[in-house]
Parts: structure tokens; sequence; C-alpha cells
């Protein structure tokens, strides 16, 4: 599952000097996937971690020999039900600076991928609730443009509305784009 070491839910790199200091930081490797069904809404995941909640896009880390592509249809699987997904254009990378819980990483390196679902899709786990709770994750949600916008919660990448906008009026961008954690 996605993020069974626990992120603290910080993710500010604002104290780092440069950008050289990272390559020191033990950093794990990670995709999610734009979930977007035909009436333009986002999946997201619910996290609750000890520093607050967060919406982020449903995903995870590699497993050892994994492709991208191979973890995310694992992840998308056990977190929402999504099977076999068609995964497409790789839209945005995301690194975010955050003391995992268990102390094994420093940080998450996400490559972000759209994912296309069938019509009428209904996210069923096919992993327990207890399993997903134990792994911070606590429910799952179609969103619209309008009420991520309204309901101001956090989320992950940041700025989710304004990325979501942008893919929903202009499409996925020529080349991944970098977005801030």
């Amino acid at each position: 599952m996605s993020d069974a070491n626990g992120m603290s839910g910080a993710d500010d790199i604002s104290g780092m000097s440069d950008t050289s200091d990272i390559s020191a930081l033990r950093i794990r490797e990670a995709v999610r996937g734009l979930v977007v069904d035909s009436e333009g809404r986002v999946l997201l995941v619910r996290f609750e971690f000890p520093a607050g909640t967060r919406w982020a896009l449903p995903g995870g880390g590699l497993d050892a020999g994994e492709t991208h592509h191979d973890a995310l249809r694992r992840e998308l699987a056990e977190e929402v039900g999504l099977h076999d997904p068609l995964i497409g254009a790789h839209l945005w990378n995301r690194l975010h600076i955050v003391a995992f819980m268990s102390g094994e990483f420093d940080g998450q390196r996400e490559q972000i991928y759209e994912v296309d679902v069938p019509a009428g899709f209904d996210p069923q786990p096919q992993f327990s609730w207890e399993q997903l709770n134990a792994e911070f994750v606590f429910e799952l949600r179609w969103w619209t443009l309008t009420e991520l916008k309204q309901a101001r919660v956090d989320t992950a990448p940041r700025d989710l509305v304004r990325l979501l906008h942008n893919y929903l009026t202009m499409g996925p961008p020529p080349q991944p784009i970098d977005v801030e954690p």
C-alpha cells in the first residue's frame, strides 16, 4: 500500500540552503494517478496524519523492481479498486521533503500520470478499511473543480486546484511539469 511509512504532514523545503542538499536525503520513489471521470470529477484520497488532513491523488511508493506504471496499477487496485487502468500521459513531477514517521525516508519523489476510468466507476478498495486506515487513508471521494475550490481543503500537490483547472481546460502538458509540494 502507499504510505505505510506515514509522512509527518510537513512538506517544506525552505530550510534547505540549495538543491545539492537533497542528494544526501533518503528519497522514496512514488507514483500517483490523476483519476478524472467523464464528468470532469477528480478522485481524491483523504489522508489523516498527526500533523493534519490532506486530500491527495491515489498512489504510493514503488516496490523493489517495480516500474512506475506497475506500481500505479497496484496502488489503484489496492486503494480504489481500479483494475487494469488505462494510464495516459506523465503529467507532473513532485518532490516534497518530509520526515516519514518511520524514520526510513526524508522525502518522496512522485511521478503523476493521467488515468482513464470507465463511465460510472465507483471506487471499491481492494484493501479493507482497517488496512487503509493503518495506511492513514480514511476516505475516497469524487470532487468537481468547483467543490474543490469552495472547500478550501489542504491538497497534495498544494496547487491541485490550479493544476486540475489547467488539465481540464488545456489537456495534458506537452512534457511533465515540476509542481510544488
